[in-house]
């Protein structure tokens, strides 16, 4: 379905932009690190499904149309900083987890970063221009699937590596952050670290350049 000429320069291409810390690395990081390998996991499993569901998009060309209204955009940037500015004020609410009578289960930890993971992926536009621009650079006339059979193909690849990467990642940092939780001191402020990285996000997304395809 796509041509395997261009596997080695994409598999490549792909490569590099998962080595390159953003805001899906420091969410996963931040995550693993505040709540354990289990929560890093679900936060995962979380950023790869919204993105299957930008591959669809795109290869639908829903994305393509989006991508072209400047005012969608920034809509969606807002919506997507005022979503993380919540979560943020949430976590920072929360306050000392050690003294707290009763402490969420870990199930209910991964559900909840899960959902933060897949909504914040998907509110950010420039993930969703990522989509639109560079998939198709690697779509290729030599074969008979159309281009969006194509897209698809070669999202689903980006996310199965991104996934990949991202599991290697909690495994590396969740042991650490194990060890973190049963630090008494570290139990007491790890919602607000959590929370200081959402609103990072936050002004992460809002700071961030929209470039609009011609």
């Amino acid at each position: 379905m796509i041509d395997v000429s261009v596997l080695p320069l994409y598999l490549t291409a792909v490569m590099a932009l998962l080595l390159i810390p953003g805001p899906d690395m420091l969410l996963i990081t931040s995550a693993s690190l505040s709540y354990g390998r289990r929560v890093g996991v679900w936060a995962s499993m979380g950023n790869a499904t919204s993105g299957v569901i930008l591959t669809l998009l795109a290869a639908m060309g829903v994305s393509a149309l989006v991508a072209m209204s400047p005012v969608t955009l920034e809509i969606l940037r807002l919506v997507g900083a005022a979503y993380l500015l919540r979560l943020g004020w949430g976590c920072l609410r929360q306050g000392d987890v050690a003294e707290a009578e009763t402490l969420a289960p870990a199930r209910d930890l991964a559900r909840q970063l899960y959902r933060r993971a897949v909504f914040s992926n998907l509110l950010n536009p420039k993930a969703l221009l990522f989509f639109v621009l560079f998939l198709p650079q690697f779509v290729s006339t030599h074969v008979a699937a159309s281009s969006g059979e194509q897209m698809l193909v070669l999202g689903l690849l980006l996310n199965i590596a991104g996934l990949l990467f991202n599991l290697i990642l909690v495994a590396a940092v969740g042991s650490v952050g194990q060890a973190l939780l049963n630090q008494p001191k570290f139990r007491r402020y790890q919602n607000k670290v959590m929370g200081g990285v959402f609103v990072l996000l936050a002004l992460w997304l809002l700071s961030a350049q929209i470039v609009v395809p011609n």
